[in-house]
């Protein structure tokens, strides 16, 4: 065997490599494009429901000691950005974003006061999960100026999102839920095909407070 024959059998064996990945990336996309029209239609429908509904979220708190009053979700509105990839237009992410208000009338500020550095990291933490409008002071000792508490005064309304970002490579999405259902920032990734009907009813118990299986 002459040393160009080697050469061409290991060029046909490359393009036949590519070409596989190549299918393996296309099919990869499709099926992700697939998934993110299912996301689509069914946080469109969702948020038509839901601002009519206006489900409770009881229970909430910043510290897991004081308790907000019930508050009621409101105003889930939905969105979808797109991008190129590959000269294709594809889905980048898509989300449903919604506002915490008192279920009934107007509730006075809240006031946190914290000492310990865990309790300070799970409230700063929570704040920040639920985009929650606070202000923040150091209380010091009067004559040592010594750092006693800081003390958190904030509004009682929050807000909650889902944001369902596509990789079409992987063909998976990546799922991040902040303020759903208490206040924490959950992420997780599904296979493409694994998103279906069946998982986002899942993710939808979630937001309304039901039992879930959605992470």
């Amino acid at each position: 065997m002459s040393f160009l024959h080697q050469l061409k059998q290991q060029a046909q064996a490359l393009q036949t490599q590519q070409a596989a990945q190549q299918d393996n990336t296309q099919a990869n996309a499709a099926a992700t494009q697939q998934a993110c029209q299912r996301v689509w239609h069914y946080l469109d429908d969702l948020q038509r429901q839901l601002n009519v509904i206006e489900p409770l979220a009881s229970g909430l708190s910043l510290d897991g000691k004081q308790r907000w009053p019930d508050m009621k979700q409101t105003t889930f509105r939905f969105d979808a950005r797109k991008k190129m990839l590959r000269d294709r237009e594809v889905f980048d992410y898509l989300a449903l974003g919604w506002q915490l208000v008192p279920a009934v009338g107007q509730a006075p500020r809240g006031q946190i006061k914290v000492n310990f550095p865990p309790d300070l990291e799970r409230v700063e933490w929570g704040l920040r999960a639920g985009h929650v409008p606070h202000d923040r002071q150091e209380l010091r000792h009067p004559q040592t100026h010594g750092l006693q508490a800081i003390v958190f005064e904030h509004d009682m309304a929050a807000r909650a999102s889902v944001v369902v970002t596509a990789d079409h490579d992987s063909a998976q999405l990546l799922f991040r839920l902040a303020g759903v259902n208490g206040f924490s920032v959950v992420s997780t990734r599904y296979p493409a095909e694994q998103v279906n009907a069946g998982l986002l009813d899942e993710m939808a118990k979630l937001i309304v407070g039901q039992s879930s299986r959605f992470p």
